[in-house]
């Protein structure tokens, strides 16, 4: 039988400095971890991500998580989803996912992606 992992993908916007190198912070983390882990630039797809069920707008406003059975997650699901294939993020994930926590972290992470893109001249 086949041990290899299916791979989850994270669909990321390439065009957002700070979301590069989130994803270079991740990888390098992640470790042998971030190899099961493929990265889907969104910037300029948005039928691909149509076809896939994933609003454009919405890729560029939360975070999107395709998991190895192809359901895709989003914002802070994504987060959790991705968090916990890293041993030492592990910890986050279950914090943010506190049901105290959790709105909390969510209000804060839109209100950082809007002022991104308002920066950014992209919302």
């Amino acid at each position: 039988m086949d041990q290899t992992k299916e791979k989850i993908t994270v669909f990321y916007d390439g065009a957002c400095p700070s979301c590069i190198k989130d994803r270079e912070d991740y990888k390098k983390m992640a470790g042998e971890a971030g190899e099961e882990v493929g990265w889907f630039d969104i910037t300029g797809r948005d039928d691909q991500l149509r076809n896939i069920g994933i609003d454009p707008y919405k890729a560029k406003t939360e975070l999107h998580v395709r998991d190895e059975n192809q359901r895709v997650y989003s914002e802070l699901d994504a987060y959790i989803l991705l968090m916990n294939r890293v041993p030492r993020l592990k910890p986050f994930a279950w914090l943010i996912g506190l049901p105290i926590i959790r709105p909390v972290v969510s209000t804060l992470y839109r209100r950082m992606v809007k002022q991104r893109l308002k920066a950014s001249g992209r919302l």
